[in-house]
């Protein structure tokens, strides 16, 4: 079984800047795998032990921030055999129906049993690679897996919790699978694993090499911006009697109207 686990590389949080006019300065802020897709690789790995043979191929798109010597090593010192990225200034703020495409380009190129996604990214965080995934390759597409029950050459099985019950699916492969954040918890790399990374096969792409349809604009980002801070009340009530928890939930109740 060949798997491929797509991921993407976001910025770290804690170092983006906020500018005054609300623009986010992501300039001083590193390249992390994208959280989400953490879990996408750990899946992968853990059906990779129930079939046997199996090989896991991590799979990016994006712009030079993958060239990034830590980033491949981060991400194939957590379980893939190979790396493929798909390197090109154009891809640089791609879109989810954009990143779909060429994904899927890619994906046809390598050749693929299972496809594992994360639920969604840490930036925009928009649920729609994994599904539109699919739909372009035509195969089985499955969101919000929360378990993998079993695997073997040709089907997995996994569990979906929904609001009120949880959904057993056999599905037979090829086929695309987006998992949740609650499916596992990402081990962390021991430095054995860090160190062997460096040996590990890297291919690089470029978009000319996967012959990707051309993506029609759809929408246009015009803008991202960081919430306007509220203002603050300045509100304190001092005190726990029952006049004082009256005041208090009167202040909730204007402030919520």
């Amino acid at each position: 079984m060949k798997i491929i686990t797509c991921y993407k590389l976001v910025p770290e949080e804690q170092d983006i800047a906020v500018k005054a006019d609300g623009v986010l300065d992501t300039s001083k802020a590193a390249p992390k795998i994208n959280q989400f897709d953490l879990n996408a690789v750990e899946a992968a790995v853990e059906i990779k032990a129930m079939v046997g043979e199996c090989s896991i191929t991590a799979l990016s798109v994006g712009g030079k921030a993958l060239d990034n010597p830590k980033a491949r090593k981060d991400i194939l010192s957590r379980g893939p055999d190979d790396l493929t990225v798909v390197v090109d200034e154009k891809f640089e703020q791609t879109l989810p129906h954009q990143t779909a495409r060429v994904l899927a380009a890619a994906a046809q190129k390598t050749g693929f049993d299972l496809i594992v996604c994360g639920d969604g990214s840490g930036d925009l965080y928009a649920q729609q690679v994994g599904m539109q995934l699919g739909e372009l390759l035509q195969v089985a597409t499955i969101n919000a897996v929360s378990k993998i029950v079993s695997a073997e050459p040709g089907k997995v099985t996994v569990e979906r919790s929904l609001d009120d019950e949880v959904e057993v699916l056999e599905i037979t492969l090829p086929a695309v699978i987006s998992v949740s954040a609650d499916i596992n918890e990402p081990s962390i790399p021991s430095m054995k694993t860090i160190l062997a990374a460096g040996k590990k096969p890297v291919t690089k792409l470029a978009a000319e090499e996967i012959e990707v349809a051309e993506i029609p604009a759809l929408v246009e980002s015009v803008s991202v911006l960081a919430p306007k801070q509220a203002e603050r009340k300045q509100i304190i009530i001092d005190g726990d009697d029952e006049e004082k928890v009256a005041e208090f939930a009167e202040h909730l109740r204007k402030a919520l109207k």
